[in-house]
């Protein structure tokens, strides 16, 4: 693999801590990656699992296959292990009832109900084994390769595993992909058979311009969240897991997001049809041709500390001719301390073609030379 371009920082490292056990944050324009702990390590996702839940229900909704008013069937198993007599989260919705799905949303959104998880899942896959199977279909469909669920709720079950990492992009994706229905996460209670109840998000009551979007608690998985926050016009998200309290949860959050919005600015690396590196050519009508990203390469750098930024450009190489101009061969890859903040696929810039006899033979020379250095 050939590095090119680098920027060396003076030290690698973290330039935030967090008593989470795990972490992970994303800025939603450019992608950087703000900060990461532990940020691949498979754990229980208790409720946060609904997240998943979530993203099914707005897909069904936008492509047209669900509308808000349609009607879903509290059934006994729905009740029994969602419901008020399970001792777990609920909207208290009545047995043998039909609610219309908006109002399930709300419980999960608001309230983390169970209830509406299973009465969904029944409704749309028959029973929460086959919904579950399609939350881990749709989990690879998003590019989330370690997401696998055994039930709707995120309650304890066997083999059932997220990270951190992933649950932080599935909340990015939603609020990305479903715009007309993100504010569900926001609202700050609900009311249903004549209960009302807070939404459990502490962040929503900061004053930090947070909207969403979950949190999650079992014996196994400790305290969780995913927040969003828009504030002067960025949007981060978060997601920690493995906290020994809800009070140690929302301030950690808090926390970090209050960080990501005062410690860094936004830079530019390369603009519009920059070129941001080249690669070797073996065999071409000629020996390189230039690299460049589809659009301007920005990335949020800590203001303090722009020496902890480091850049390298990745690729196979050499590339052998003839090469299509627009392929993609490579990234750039940039680091924050010690966290990959961000990778930027890079495409050939010009077509090459394959070269006289005598450049080729040239080129065979020179990997003869030095292609062992690589």
């Amino acid at each position: 693999m050939l590095l090119m371009a680098c920027w060396t920082s003076a030290a690698d490292a973290q330039l935030f801590s967090t008593r989470a056990p795990e972490a992970y944050m994303v800025d939603a324009e450019t992608g950087t990656i703000l900060f990461s702990k532990d940020a691949d390590k498979p754990v229980p996702p208790a409720s946060l699992a609904k997240l998943m839940t979530m993203e099914l229900v707005f897909q069904a909704i936008k492509s047209g296959r669900l509308t808000l008013e349609d009607p879903f069937y509290v059934s006994v198993n729905a009740w029994k292990n969602g419901g008020a007599g399970s001792g777990g989260s609920t909207m208290f919705a009545k047995v043998k009832s039909s609610v219309p799905l908006e109002d399930l949303i709300k419980g999960m959104a608001v309230v983390s109900a169970n209830d509406a998880c299973i009465a969904i899942a029944e409704g749309m896959a028959g029973s929460e084994e086959n919904f579950a199977r399609l939350m881990t279909e749709r989990a690879r469909a998003l590019g989330l390769d370690h997401m696998v669920f055994k039930n709707s709720t995120g309650l304890p079950a066997d083999g059932e595993v997220v990270t951190v990492k992933e649950l932080a992009l599935l909340g990015l994706h939603l609020w990305r992909e479903y715009p007309d229905l993100y504010h569900y996460f926001a609202l700050p209670d609900f009311t249903w058979n004549n209960i009302k109840q807070r939404n459990r998000n502490p962040l929503l009551g900061m004053d930090i311009g947070a909207d969403g979007l979950k949190t999650g608690h079992t014996d196994a998985a400790g305290y969780g969240i995913v927040g969003s926050a828009e504030r002067n016009g960025r949007r981060l998200f978060v997601a920690m897991t493995g906290m020994s309290s809800s009070g140690e949860r929302g301030e950690e959050a808090r926390k970090m997001l209050d960080w990501g919005m005062r410690a860094f600015e936004k830079s530019e690396l390369f603009a519009q049809g920059e070129t941001v590196s080249e690669a070797s050519v073996f065999g071409g009508a000629q020996s390189s041709v230039a690299l460049k990203a589809k659009g301007p390469v920005s990335i949020f750098v800590p203001i303090t500390n722009r020496d902890q930024l480091k850049a390298r450009v990745v690729y196979t190489g050499p590339l052998i001719a003839p090469v299509e101009e627009g392929t993609q061969v490579g990234k750039l890859k940039v680091w924050i301390g010690d966290t990959l903040s961000q990778e930027t696929p890079l495409y050939t810039a010009d077509a090459v073609d394959k070269g006289t006899i005598y450049q080729q033979a040239t080129s065979a020379l020179e990997e003869l030379a030095i292609g062992w250095l690589r």
